[in-house]
């Protein structure tokens, strides 16, 4: 298929295949009417011919080229399958769209520091699990990572000790390389219905972009248990524009990376 692909990808070559779905042709008859020099078309449909795309009739002195179906209808069948998975996945591209719009209104308000302070977040989540495990996949590290990052994202490091005072820490990679960093602690935990704790969003050289304040409750409701998480953020900078936009967005696919996890279905998702 990358053999067929390549050779289709020449516009000269494209225009001797649409000739030859008509009829077969001679090698004159393609330089003739594409504009080409001999030997030129000669290589061109050599290429063609290693694809498999094209089959020479030798018929005494003359030499006809005629098109094979066959690699065609190959091809049509996997532009076919990637038009279905690219339909399929549409809400990946609209997550691209939706924070690429989020960014520019952002930007639009952003003229000094505190810009965002007192903006705040609310999510819910209805899942199929005890709260035992829910709080379990909150602050046990392991359970925590297999969930936390974005799409694409690596965790680094991450912990929610649920303690006041325990360590609440984020650090996750892109596929570039670039490290995302933030920091914080844990303001108070009841096992297993509440936790509330802050994190303090990094730049590169370790200055606060925004804080982030946590407060996540777990109720136990028929169906399993009913995820609240409220956030507030503070100390917002005017470089912090990217990860504001994307609040609502991230905690989104996070939360249902969770949901996936464990079970559960989203309910609503509010902000304010």
């Amino acid at each position: 298929m990358d053999e067929i692909a390549a050779a289709l990808g020449d516009g000269a070559r494209w225009r001797i295949v649409e000739l030859l779905a008509e009829r077969p042709r001679s090698v004159g008859e393609l330089a003739e009417l594409t504009g080409l020099r001999q030997p030129q078309t000669t290589k061109h449909l050599q290429t063609l011919a290693r694809a498999g795309l094209v089959t020479v009739f030798p018929l005494g002195q003359r030499r006809v080229y005629a098109l094979e179906a066959a690699p065609l209808t190959g091809l049509e069948r996997a532009l076919r399958l990637l038009v279905e998975t690219v339909e399929a996945n549409a809400d990946e591209r609209d997550v691209v769209e939706r924070y690429r719009a989020a960014i520019d209104a952002e930007t639009a308000v952003a003229e000094r520091d505190r810009w965002a302070d007192g903006r705040a977040f609310t999510f819910d989540r209805t899942l199929a699990a005890p709260r035992e495990v829910v709080w379990r996949h909150w602050v046990e590290a392991d359970l925590l990572g297999s969930w936390l990052a974005p799409p694409s994202m690596t965790i680094t490091d991450c912990a929610l000790e649920p303690r006041p005072g325990g360590r609440a820490v984020l650090d996750y990679r892109d596929p570039e390389g670039r490290r995302y960093r933030s920091a914080g602690k844990v303001g108070a935990a009841t096992e297993p219905g509440h936790l509330a704790f802050d994190l303090a969003v990094l730049d590169e050289s370790g200055a606060v972009s925004f804080t982030g304040h946590y407060d996540l409750t777990l109720d136990p409701v028929r169906d399993g248990t009913r995820l609240r998480l409220g956030l507030t953020i503070t100390d917002t900078s005017v470089e912090a524009v990217p990860y504001i936009a994307g609040i609502g967005t991230g905690w989104g696919q996070v939360l249902d990376n969770l949901a996936a996890r464990i079970g559960g279905t989203a309910t609503k998702e509010a902000q304010s």
